[in-house]
């Protein structure tokens, strides 16, 4: 995609990544780790967890249609809140707004089938997933250049709502699940108090980065943002490792704990076992920095191995405080993660607004170090007696 579409089409399609992770959240209502929980909870119990099913499934079903729906009729509008009114995208809204609920639908269905355990067909869903959207990527690059590179990031998660079907069905009879006498607002309520945390995160931690982007387009350059959006291509596709070990493996755990011994387990076979294997990585990502970029980008991308070092510094401090966070989604501390979200953001965004017009992209990611180290303390401070116990 980059060698297609250049700096300032990937600076584009961040945007819309930004973007599409806040409609997420809002369309989800935020409650995605707690259908989780909840299934995994009543799996054996037949008659509550068609309730859970029917309940969520019906309600962001809806959201999702009418989110589709303020998409399509406000898409000139959302245009210029996303890309600017210099920008004119809005049939992609169109598109867009069509095929949400199929988009939201089928994320919905993969949390039922992490839910139930089938931690294997989650991990089919995402390579069955990775391929489609690679197929077409290159299609539609191709064929419309950045405008096809935006369509990439929406088709293909609606697409991946009839593999989830089809994968979810061979677990359960779906269809007999989504009756409307299965819908309890008692499940919804339930589920409530994961909504704000989880919101905070995707809708203002969206927002946030979005705005970082376009006052580095401002200050620097729409080059320098394409530059940002390179590197954090990179940062994500090693993230996603740790991202799914903590979301398959170790929330769970960390939900069942019921003792600080426990949870202080949990903790130390992360940092003992997870984290030393993810620098290592991180130490050869850094010596292979230049030949990385040669391969994923063109020699207009050069400047990105420039980012590599603080990149690389707050993703490990990020990785290291991640299953700290999940500790407060686990035990719904609402408040304390509320507050270490809003504080981390509000720390980025300033560090960042500080840095970018001297350093440009540089200074965006030495933000981010900068960011995930002080948050990295701030929960160490938080959970020192989970941590520290004997």
């Amino acid at each position: 995609m980059a060698m297609m579409v250049g700096p300032a089409g990937l600076a584009l399609t961040g945007n819309l990544r930004n973007f599409l992770t806040s409609l997420e959240g809002i369309a989800t209502l935020g409650i995605q780790n707690g259908v989780v929980k909840q299934i995994a909870a009543n799996k054996e119990n037949t008659d509550e967890l068609k309730k859970i099913i029917a309940s969520v499934f019906i309600l962001l079903l809806s959201v999702s249609v009418f989110v589709g729906l303020g998409l399509i009729v406000l898409g000139q509008s959302v245009n210029n809140a996303v890309f600017g009114s210099q920008e004119h995208f809005q049939n992609l809204f169109l598109v867009l707004g069509l095929s949400f609920p199929f988009y939201i639908g089928g994320m919905v269905l993969t949390y039922f089938i992490n839910g139930l355990g089938q931690y294997q067909r989650v991990i089919w869903i995402n390579i069955w997933g990775n391929v489609v959207a690679l197929g077409f990527t290159f299609w539609a690059v191709n064929e419309f250049k950045t405008f096809g590179a935006l369509l990439s990031l929406i088709i293909p998660p609606a697409i991946l709502f009839w593999i989830s079907w089809f994968q979810l069905n061979r677990i359960i009879d779906f269809k007999n699940y989504l009756r409307q006498c299965y819908f309890d607002l008692k499940v919804i309520k339930n589920l409530s108090s994961y909504a704000l945390m989880t919101l905070v995160s995707a809708v203002v931690g969206s927002w946030t980065l979005l705005m970082i982007r376009q006052n580095l387009i401002l200050t620097s350059g729409m080059e320098q943002a394409g530059f940002w959006e390179a590197m954090s291509r990179i940062s994500g596709l090693y993230l996603l490792f740790i991202s799914t070990v903590l979301t398959v493996y170790f929330y769970p755990k960390l939900s069942a704990a019921t003792s600080d011994i426990a949870t202080r387990n949990i903790f130390m076979s992360y940092y003992k076992g997870i984290l030393p294997v993810f620098a290592t990585g991180l130490f050869f990502i850094f010596l292979l920095r230049d030949q990385l970029v040669a391969i994923c980008f063109t020699n207009d991308f050069a400047s990105v191995s420039d980012l590599f070092f603080w990149q690389l510094l707050g993703d490990f401090f990020k990785a290291a405080s991640l299953i700290l966070g999940y500790q407060l989604l686990a035990k719904q501390r609402t408040l304390a993660y509320i507050l270490s979200e809003v504080f981390s953001l509000i720390l980025l965004a300033s560090v960042a607004h500080i840095l970018s017009p001297m350093f440009g992209a540089k200074g965006v990611v030495m933000a981010y170090a900068v960011d995930y180290f002080v948050y990295f303390l701030v929960l160490v401070f938080y959970f020192r007696k989970s941590l520290f116990s004997k």
